[in-house]
């Protein structure tokens, strides 16, 4: 068998930071298009790569080949049972997995396709499920789904949605040394920190996953110059709902909590997907991994998926807690373990 280490080493070791994938993606197509048992397609910087045996059911297994800039990390190493560099845990290791199995299973007892995807960890418009969706439909049809996104060995089912909303604050403008003369902006933000500070996130159980809702400020600008009452003041807040509410919801709801204000505008939102297990594909997964599953805190692209209506869950070798940091690593015990259990479930017919 690979060494799936020493793999994941050399996907490190290749630049991929998201817009920078040329050369990762011509490594994948290479290395795809030498199995003589999958049908290779390629759309801009995305690889499909699939088995046509003609089973009754396809699963389909996506991994994003893009990472954040590097911090001090690009060059990987290995010490003792684990590989060290960017990407390790988001998600190198995870594609390795991927390749691993698709230069092993020649013969699966389900369809499988391969997905090797473009611009994750940017901005929506960019990323390569959602061109493949809109330019390629037919080569991510399948009936159930899993996104090799850092996981730590264990299922996270579905994703909450996001929303990010712009809201604006007016006043009137004066010299500091007569501010009674004018309305301070940036003082008017004062109630509405204080509500979102007191926020109390909503908890959902939701087929025995816990997903945990959140509200949050994460960008102010405000300010004229050092002696002027400020007239305008912005708060960006972000809210992650759980996939029980659909956007509208999640719109009003934000509303409703941040209370009257002079704008309010909305930067992106993008729907949750239900956990969905009880598909057979999934359920053989969640047995496979001997573990329970539990909530996808963030969004992936299993919401996309769900839009289509193909069932989807997260699963894959890397910790989320080390995704995006400097010291992003991933051992082989998780590496092996989740080899082992995407192996069990395209083995047999479900």
């Amino acid at each position: 068998m690979t060494d799936l280490l020493a793999l994941t080493a050399e996907l490190i070791a290749i630049p991929s930071v998201s817009h920078d994938e040329r050369e990762i993606t011509d490594w994948f197509e290479a290395q795809l298009r030498d199995l003589a048992w999958l049908e290779v397609a390629r759309v801009a910087n995305n690889v499909v790569a699939r088995t046509q045996l003609g089973r009754p059911q396809r699963l389909l297994i996506a991994g994003h080949t893009d990472t954040v800039p590097a911090n001090g990390n690009e060059v990987p190493r290995i010490e003792a049972d684990a590989v060290h560099g960017l990407g390790a845990a988001d998600m190198k290791s995870g594609l390795a997995v991927m390749l691993e199995l698709a230069r092993t299973e020649p013969q699966p007892a389900v369809d499988v396709t391969y997905v090797f995807y473009e611009c994750e960890e940017v901005d929506a418009r960019f990323n390569g499920i959602a061109h493949l969706l809109a330019e390629a439909p037919d080569l991510l049809a399948a009936d159930a789904a899993v996104l090799a996104e850092p996981t730590g060995g264990l299922i996270e089912a579905g994703c909450q949605g996001t929303l990010r909303a712009e809201v604006t604050l007016l006043g009137e403008r004066a010299h500091t040394a007569r501010a009674w003369l004018g309305r301070n902006a940036i003082h008017r933000l004062a109630p509405l920190l204080d509500a979102l500070a007191r926020y109390e996130a909503r908890t959902v159980e939701i087929d025995g996953c816990e997903f945990r809702e959140g509200l949050q400020a994460v960008f102010v600008e405000g300010g004229v110059a050092g002696n002027v009452v400020p007239d305008r003041a912005v708060l960006r807040v972000n809210h992650r709902f759980a996939p029980d509410r659909d956007p509208e919801e999640a719109e009003r709801h934000v509303r409703q909590v941040i209370g009257e204000v002079d704008g309010f505008e909305l930067v992106d939102v993008a729907a949750g997907a239900l956990p969905a297990l009880d598909h057979p594909l999934l359920a053989k997964l969640v047995a496979a991994t001997g573990q329970p599953p539990r909530a996808k805190l963030g969004w992936t692209d299993v919401s996309r998926m769900a839009a289509r209506g193909v069932p989807a869950t997260n699963f894959g070798p890397g910790d989320p807690n080390l995704a995006h940091t400097a010291g992003e690593w991933v051992g082989r015990t998780a590496l092996e373990a989740t080899l082992a259990a995407l192996r069990t479930v395209i083995a047999s017919a479900p």
